[in-house]
């Protein structure tokens, strides 16, 4: 009985099907890559003929989402990438470490974060492309556990078990008022009497329920007015009288986007400190360059001040 012998996957394949996945679209992983938008689905199409498998659901309008088995795929793939950048540049020790990482961040921590540790480490290792997506907590626990970001930005909530995390800091809750607020006058404000006006809450979940076990771990319950879809339009929502709100993340100036001031002022109940965690999936091991970038990271915060890790980090 004859046998023919299956074609084999190149590496121009796999980045294709890479660049599709992260950037959940065809047309813009071919604009990344600087091909033809035809040639990304052709190179999907072989590897997909060559498996017997669908790598991508396919949405009108909507891009690619990859399957179950797809997520496997493209996660071996960053993996197989790496390893061939690397044996590429075996001759340059300075360029040993090369490749991908995809670094995830919750949304209000970006924008104090990421930027200035994107254009570091590229001064730093610019053979290595980090690519950034900003998202929620649940996004971000499930993106770590599928395995279609390396690392995560997050305070720590809701993080499963398999997942590692470091502690890069700690930051203590606030309370956030409008500036001629009577509790402004304050050099710190308890619960209790935050407790008395309308509280802003974001509508994450995991945030703002942890917010409302703050104020009930006391035995005081709160009054809701709004749940405001971003940080910045909490903010403007306190600046402008709606209510006030209680917060960790500090922009350097208090003050809204519309140009109304805001007070801060310190909790003067003894709570918990919520920490900024550096988490990653606990299996497989991160490549080479989801690596270096985890070590950069750790040596940033590092020179702001010495980081706490957490126990049983990995």
């Amino acid at each position: 009985m004859e046998h023919k012998e299956k074609l084999s996957l190149t590496l121009k394949q796999l980045r294709y099907a890479v660049a599709a996945a992260d950037a959940r679209n065809v047309t813009a992983a071919a604009d990344a890559l600087h091909v033809s938008q035809p040639s990304v689905s052709v190179a999907i199409a072989q590897i997909e003929a060559h498996l017997g498998r669908r790598l991508f659901v396919r949405r009108k309008g909507e891009g690619v989402e990859p399957t179950s088995f797809g997520m496997s795929f493209i996660r071996q793939a960053h993996l197989v990438l790496d390893q061939a950048a690397t044996l590429s540049r075996l001759g340059n020790a300075e360029e040993m470490i090369s490749g991908e990482a995809m670094l995830g961040c919750f949304t209000d921590l970006a924008p104090y974060y990421v930027p200035r540790l994107l254009g570091q480490f590229r001064k730093a290792m610019p053979s290595v492309r980090v690519d950034f997506r900003d998202a929620g907590f649940d996004e971000l626990a499930s993106r770590l556990s599928k395995g279609s970001i390396d690392l995560a930005l997050t305070y720590d909530l809701g993080l499963g078990p398999d997942i590692a995390r470091e502690t890069l800091v700690e930051l203590h809750p606030y309370a956030m008022l409008p500036a001629h607020h009577t509790l402004a006058r304050r050099s710190a404000v308890a619960l209790a009497d935050l407790a008395k006006f309308p509280l802003i809450l974001t509508d994450q979940a995991l945030s703002w329920q942890h917010i409302v076990a703050l104020f009930n771990a006391e035995g005081i319950e709160v009054e809701v007015a709004a749940r405001a879809s971003s940080f910045e339009l909490q903010r403007s929502m306190v600046a402008n009288g709606l209510g006030v709100a209680v917060a960790y993340t500090r922009p350097k100036a208090d003050q809204s986007y519309d140009g109304r001031k805001l007070a801060a002022r310190p909790i003067a109940d003894k709570l918990p400190a919520q920490r900024i965690l550096l988490a990653w999936a606990k299996s497989p091991a991160l490549t080479p360059a989801a690596s270096a970038l985890r070590d950069f990271i750790r040596s940033r915060f590092a020179d702001q001040g010495s980081p706490k890790s957490e126990k049983g980090a990995q």
